[in-house]
């Protein structure tokens, strides 16, 4: 059941809707017979997937579904479960690479044209992507840079992107005060702000090798400025972000390494984590949680997910370790074994794990067989199917979505990089 749209105003009118229609199109309207706000109504209840090929129709569509405002007047007037919730992926290295957008609900995929390209660097990974309102941000990273020495060793990033939705239009973003990679992010709640922590320059393609840090910094959205805060306890790299309500979690990660034998270089591995509040405006200092599970209970932490409660309550945070979901219980700092996926995945290296309106995305590539399709599949060198698990916490139960990627390369987990965003 559809929940009602909120109702316009009274006095609102064609007038205050963002249409620069020119003077000969005045007589013009979104839907002949429909008065414009009637109609810019219905258009708003379009999933935001479908905005790109419905641009083409008329040259009023494209005005409208190109306005800056729309996404805003999509927020104001549809219910929380009426608008699109997505899941943007980055396959490859985003400036050379288009990064996508799925939309789960209606199967539909759409591409996002590549950021901005220095030709001087090339390669980016380990960044973080982030969205924030109708924005999405890619901070950071590891790249190789053709001005740096050694040429076969990367360098963090303190880079800052931004893409715009309503303009679909990528642009830069005051850098962060220092370069990193593989770092802990989140979105504060209520607020124009976005924080960072920890990282440092490893590289996908170096494992344990590359610098680490522990310095915070906050970006504000409005001022588009950077300012450092309190660095964490210690160094921390490969950690995982996210916000409970006012206070910033910092889980996992890696800090100083060894080395076997005097030549391999191996990563020591948190089993902890750290927590700023952040308390009417004031910033507190950092508390340390201890271990979350024994000595050999697991290796490291598995992909985190947290499911945000819509009526104000404490998130849920999940963590997907090989087959197996867990729910970290804050009473007790202990992970909790909520379900197991019910398809066992082909690649357990290779899995993606998002939340999204309310629900578990377990993402992987379709196990190959000899079917017809499949073999055709491998004749045109087209990427494999995607394989959707889905499992929804309160209800505990399953469902299962298959959907074809739109690019060439099958999609890697391992490292393509992935945010979720309501629009």
């Amino acid at each position: 059941m559809v929940t009602p749209p909120s109702p316009l105003p009274p006095s609102s009118s064609s007038s205050s809707l963002p249409l620069s229609i020119e003077p000969e199109n005045l007589t013009l309207t979104l839907i002949p017979g429909l008065p414009d706000d009637l109609s810019a109504l219905i258009l708003s209840f379009l999933p935001f997937s479908h905005h790109a090929r419905l641009r083409s129709t008329c040259k009023l569509w494209k005005q409208f579904l190109s306005s800056k405002t729309l996404l805003s007047f999509r927020r104001n007037h549809l219910h929380f479960f009426n608008l699109s919730h997505l899941i943007c992926i980055f396959p490859e290295d985003p400036t050379i690479s288009s990064p996508y957008v799925f939309d789960p609900r209606n199967l539909a995929w759409c591409h996002l044209p590549p950021m901005p390209c220095n030709p001087h660097v090339y390669g980016l990974c380990n960044f973080t992507s982030i969205s924030h309102e109708s924005h999405l941000y890619v901070l950071g990273g590891s790249l190789f840079d053709t001005r740096s020495f050694p040429l076969d060793r990367p360098s963090p990033s303190s880079s800052a992107f931004r893409f715009d939705f309503a303009t679909q239009n990528w642009e830069s973003v005051s850098p962060m005060l220092l370069p990193r990679g593989s770092f802990a992010c989140a979105a504060i709640p209520n607020s124009d702000r976005i924080i960072v922590a920890g990282g440092g320059s490893r590289h996908t393609m170096f494992g344990a090798a590359g610098s680490r840090m522990s310095s915070v910094e906050m970006y504000d959205i409005g001022r588009n400025e950077w300012v450092a805060l309190d660095g964490l306890p210690r160094f921390r790299a490969g950690c995982v972000g996210f916000m409970v309500g006012d206070e910033f979690w910092v889980m996992g990660g890696y800090g100083e390494s060894r080395t076997v034998l005097g030549v391999f270089p191996v990563d020591e591995y948190y089993r902890d984590a750290v927590v700023m509040k952040f308390n009417k405006g004031e910033i507190g200092k950092w508390r340390e949680v201890g271990d979350m599970w024994d000595e050999g209970e697991r290796r490291r932490l598995g992909r985190i997910a947290v499911i945000e409660d819509i009526n104000g309550g404490s998130p849920s945070v999940f963590m997907l370790d090989k087959t197996d979901i867990f729910r970290y219980d804050m009473d007790c700092n202990r992970w909790k074994k909520e379900t197991s996926i019910p398809k066992k995945l082909s690649d357990e290296s290779s899995v993606g794990f998002v939340a999204l309106n309310g629900e578990l995305h377990v993402m992987g590539s379709v196990p190959v067989s000899d079917s017809t399709e499949n073999r055709k599949s491998r004749q045109n060198k087209r990427s494999a199917s995607l394989f959707l698990q889905i499992y929804h916490p309160q209800k505990m139960i399953w469902r299962t979505l298959i959907t074809k990627p739109p690019f060439q390369q099958t999609l890697d987990f391992k490292t393509a990089v992935m945010c979720t965003i309501r629009l």
